[in-house]
């Protein structure tokens, strides 16, 4: 399976939210390829994470660990600096940074438990930390074929909420999910081989999930390193022609 349709070089990579579940997975599937030659590795804990420090070992320079905050737009462009000091183009991007109830963050169960602390919280993690990445890192993606997927979720989905509650987190991928909509019309007129997809991994067992994971129904609690899987075969299967769209981890297209 190739990484990215009609890439004919070795890839180089980055991987957001990388030190912790469907990150950690994405870096060691994408770093067991031959076709990726270079893997940025970026998490706030980047550089302290055990696991990361273990697949440093096993694929030395191949692997760059990178601290850095999304959410903080100094980190940002501190950390295209750095990969633009060794990299001249990026082929493939995936952000995997998230959260749903991290205080002050909550997933709010109606409208009383709304507050400014947890919208702004959420939206800062869920929604503009991953648009905000790809503002900076822009300058490597325009000259080669060259994919942006960011995980969004099928809450996010207006026309699929049917149950209602989790308000910002709803809310957040919404809003997420218009704006790599509209990030795809200005990459196909500044480089005609991108690609952005907004992505659904499923119900992985992560810390994100972790307290509502006794309610998921039998079969549909994914490990990380299914979910990784998912994302890569999405990746590879949606080029130019898909871009801003939005799959769900079973190759289904999701509505808006």
């Amino acid at each position: 399976m190739t990484l990215i349709a009609d890439l004919r070089v070795a890839a180089s990579a980055v991987v957001c939210g990388a030190s912790q579940g469907i990150g950690l997975a994405l870096c060691s599937q994408l770093l067991a390829r031959d076709d990726v030659v270079q893997l940025f590795a970026v998490s706030r804990q980047a550089t302290h994470s055990n696991e990361l420090e273990a697949l440093s070992r096993e694929h030395g320079r191949r692997l760059t660990r990178i601290d850095c905050d999304a959410r903080d737009e100094r980190a940002l462009e501190q950390l295209a600096r750095q990969i633009g000091a060794t990299c001249k183009h990026l082929h493939l991007v995936i952000s995997t940074v998230g959260v749903l109830h991290d205080t002050p963050a909550r997933a709010e169960k109606n409208l009383a438990q709304l507050d400014l602390a947890g919208l702004q919280a959420s939206f800062a993690t869920n929604c503009f930390a991953p648009i905000l990445l790809l503002k900076h890192l822009l300058p490597l993606l325009k000259h080669q074929p060259a994919t942006i997927a960011v995980l969004s979720a099928r809450i996010g989905s207006i026309s699929d909420n049917r149950l209602g509650g989790w308000y910002s987190y709803r809310a957040s991928k919404a809003a997420l999910n218009q704006l790599l909509r509209t990030a795809s019309i200005e990459l196909k007129r500044l480089n005609p081989a991108s690609t952005v997809l907004a992505l659904h991994p499923g119900t992985t067992a992560t810390r994100l999930s972790k307290p509502f994971q006794a309610n998921v129904p039998q079969g549909k609690l994914f490990d990380a390193a299914f979910s990784a899987q998912c994302i890569l075969e999405l990746i590879a299967q949606h080029g130019p022609e898909h871009s801003g769209t939005f799959w769900a981890w079973d190759h289904q297209p999701v509505p808006w």
